[in-house]
């Protein structure tokens, strides 16, 4: 009898395994699997039904009618990136938002009110809070969802986002170990290294991970970047980094970053990367977003991605790479992290709406006389869009502008002629705003927003990623996020509202 043809078997490896799947209901392929014992699912924007608030809920719910102790997570950090509002764009702060203000409560509270919106969507597992440190203003990956780039101010805002997340009995998977701040590459396209020492790592990027398991987070995902100094394999793959994650006490479950990102798919394969993160020591495998991330070889449907995995776990066992006891011991941790967290505990707030903008437009900044006068307005959209793994499928900056003026919308690149043929078609009488994310290093932006500069001084500058050093050319309000609620503080602004 193979792997495969084993009940048992096939019951510990579905037991590892997270995956993604498309639909606003359950699909047949993974009803199959949950009867025979799949961990869970992971949520992204394409499972929620932005127009139907009880939707989530109703597909939780009927996940749990086919399997009881079903783990449903979900990326829900704040700010840019939300799947819950992946339709609209959030309407809480982001990290970087809350960092700039540096208040823990306001952090926890906002933790909170996360915890509490994914418990009632049916949710037991949030994907977040972020811990890395981003010491690398190119970082084209991590940038505004991290608290900041300070080691003791992101430690601090960790565990309070860790303690709101867990007051309203939802568990917290702080993420990426040991630290993906200081990377120059997207994991969703390529596998990045980490160009430091591991005593570096220890001293600048792993202390907010000390401070989430001290906070008693039940989950880290791992990141799929290379220590060279800790070898070949990226830190999800090897068991020298997740030994040092178990270093710090940390005793519940091991996550992977999703297996479909080209950072293992590409380097290695969902399959065989999913058997050596298993052996290195993770215990619950996501395996991602069925929405063709990376190069997937073409497109693969959602049952295409697990099917992939599981075939791979199931020769990895008939070969004697992995035992039954490996998959024993990672299964009974992620059906321990199912386990129901108790009720929310008492006595601690939740921010409003009103609350949650309220703060967003105090962690954003103005420079200069950031309002425009104009009815007629010109977006040039020159950001560089991180992947829809890590930002809204919407576009808040368009349509919240769009309410209060008429709006041409333009994405003519950072290119000198197509910029000046641009500008220079714009209507006489219209204002012009100029949305950008990535001013905090030198590079194609900066010197855009120099041209346009020299074209249109009374340009104003939207930077919707980190703070650049540099004394802006522009009027330039530091928005910090791309969430709803940001794009419609920015709105005010530019229509001149008062703080």
């Amino acid at each position: 009898m193979t792997a495969a043809t084993d009940p048992t078997l096939r019951r510990l490896v579905n037991g590892v395994l997270w995956p993604g799947f498309t639909g606003h209901r359950v699909p047949p392929w993974l009803a199959r699997a949950l009867d025979e014992g799949l961990a869970g699912v992971v949520y992204f924007g394409q499972n929620i039904d932005a127009w139907d608030a009880g939707q989530p809920a109703r597909l939780s719910a009927e996940l749990r009618s086919i399997r009881p102790g079903v783990l449903i997570g979900i990326d829900e950090e704040g700010g840019s990136v939300s799947r819950l509002d992946a339709a609209r764009g959030s309407l809480l702060p982001g990290h970087a938002q809350l960092g700039h203000l540096d208040d823990a409560e306001a952090t926890r509270a906002v933790g909170r009110m996360i915890g509490r919106r994914a418990s009632s969507a049916g949710v037991n597992v949030v994907l977040g809070p972020v811990a890395d440190v981003n010491t690398n203003p190119a970082n084209p990956v991590i940038g505004v969802r991290a608290f900041g780039q300070d080691t003791p101010l992101v430690s601090r805002h960790v565990a309070a986002f860790v303690h709101g997340l867990q007051e309203s009995a939802v568990a917290a998977c702080v993420k990426h170990f040991p630290g993906h701040g200081d990377t120059q590459t997207d994991s969703h396209l390529s596998l990045p290294r980490l160009n430091l020492s591991w005593a570096e790592i220890e001293r600048d990027h792993l202390p907010p991970f000390h401070e989430a398991v001290a906070a008693g987070v039940r989950a880290v995902m791992t990141a799929h970047i290379v220590v060279p100094e800790c070898g070949d394999l990226p830190a999800t793959l090897n068991p020298a980094i997740l030994a040092a994650l178990r270093g710090t006490g940390f005793a519940g479950t091991i996550v992977t970053d999703a297996l479909d990102m080209a950072a293992i798919r590409a380097s290695f394969g969902a399959g065989p990367g999913a058997v050596l993160a298993l052996a290195a020591g993770a215990e619950l495998l996501c395996i991602g977003n069925p929405s063709n991330l990376g190069p997937k070889g073409g497109r693969s449907t959602d049952e295409d991605d697990y099917l992939e995995v599981r075939k791979a776990l199931f020769g990895a066992l008939d070969d004697g790479a992995l035992t039954a006891g490996d998959l024993e011991r990672a299964g009974a941790s992620a059906a321990r992290l199912a386990l129901p967290a108790g009720p929310p505990e008492p006595g601690g707030s939740a921010p409003g709406i009103a609350d949650a903008a309220l703060m967003v437009r105090a962690a954003i900044t103005v420079h200069g006389a950031a309002s425009v006068v104009q009815r007629r307005l010109a977006l040039l959209d020159l950001r560089a869009h991180a992947t829809f793994a890590v930002a809204s499928a919407a576009d808040p900056f368009a349509a919240s502008l769009a309410l209060d003026f008429d709006l041409d919308r333009f994405t003519p690149g950072t290119d000198d002629a197509a910029l000046t043929e641009t500008v220079a078609s714009l209507p006489r009488g219209t204002g012009m705003a100029v949305l950008v994310d990535r001013i905090a290093c030198a590079g194609a932006q900066r010197d855009a927003l120099t041209r346009i500069a020299g074209l249109r001084p009374d340009a104003v500058v939207i930077n919707a990623g980190l703070p650049s050093s540099e004394d802006p050319p522009l009027a330039l309000i530091d928005a910090r996020g791309t969430s709803r609620v940001t794009a419609d503080t920015v709105r005010d602004i530019l229509r001149g509202a008062k703080p």
